[in-house]
């Protein structure tokens, strides 16, 4: 009996041990992927201020999107610098624009689409106890209006802003695919077309097949810095920087950060032969 109590405090210990062992082995690599994570954030932060300060130097507006490859410390980090003005604005764009929007990149059938418009509007125009408009504070705000699911709001995230202070039109030469696409009324081809053409550099580029309306290419001091930068197993750290170029931040710096967004792209997953 003593023998076998022995062996059972044996188990077990080695149980334990073995937890242990896999607990400590598990808090290492989360350690180290955090490390590398914030390595990385601090590389992308660095490839966005030598971006930036050529942006400032060269004193030319920035009326279309510009990308950029930056090597700092080894690592190769690309650039993307967007005007904020090739987004669909919560704050200033228009019902109809926001009705397209809707119903071409949200999916929704066209009345839905006009009442969510609508109400998109009202909640905008909403007025606090001082008089004031209760304007969108952030994309995310959008949730907050009946109607607006996570799953509507996750589709039409990347094409939105609420930090412009515009028009409330929209600059093709700045816009991403998707809102090419709600411009172009849902036609992809056209909005393929134009981007394609305006990725290589082209000037004087055909854009009659988006509606006049609701376009506007004048450069904005308002854009989107965004760095991505490669990990070693796959991974990407991409850190967003939204800046105003008349503004001056508390850093010293020749523009203003008024957003920062990092995140974190998982490795793509290579498929199984």
């Amino acid at each position: 009996m003593a023998l076998l109590a022995v062996l059972w405090i044996v188990a077990a210990l080695s149980l334990i041990a073995v937890g242990l062992t896999r607990s400590l082995r598990d808090e290492t690599r989360s350690v180290a992927l955090a490390r590398q994570q914030v390595q990385a954030q601090a590389l992308g932060d660095a490839a966005l201020q030598i971006a930036l300060q050529a942006l400032v130097a060269s004193r030319q507006p920035l009326a279309r999107v510009a990308t950029t490859d930056v090597t700092w410390q080894g690592v190769p980090i690309h650039v993307e610098l967007m005007p904020l003005n090739g987004l669909i604005d919560l704050n200033m764009a228009a019902p109809p624009l926001l009705a397209r929007l809707f119903a071409v990149a949200g999916g929704l059938a066209p009345d839905a689409a006009q009442a969510l418009a609508q109400a998109v509007v009202q909640a905008r125009q909403r007025r606090d106890a001082r008089g004031t408009s209760q304007r969108f504070e952030a994309v995310e705000d959008l949730l907050r209006v009946p109607g607006v699911g996570y799953d509507l709001y996750a589709r039409l995230a990347p094409l939105l802003t609420a930090d412009l202070r515009g028009s409330g039109r929209v600059n093709p030469m700045a816009a991403p695919l998707g809102v090419l696409a709600v411009l172009a009324g849902g036609n992809p081809a056209a909005a393929q077309q134009i981007a394609a053409a305006r990725d290589a550099g082209q000037v004087g580029i055909d854009t009659t097949a988006l509606d006049a309306s609701l376009i506007d290419s004048t450069p904005s001091r308002r854009l989107r810095a965004t760095a991505r930068v490669p990990m070693a197993d796959g991974a990407a750290v991409r850190v967003a920087r939204s800046v105003d170029l008349d503004g001056r931040g508390d850093d010293g710096a020749p523009w203003l950060t008024f957003r920062l967004v990092t995140s974190v792209e998982p490795a793509a997953v290579q498929p199984t032969p």
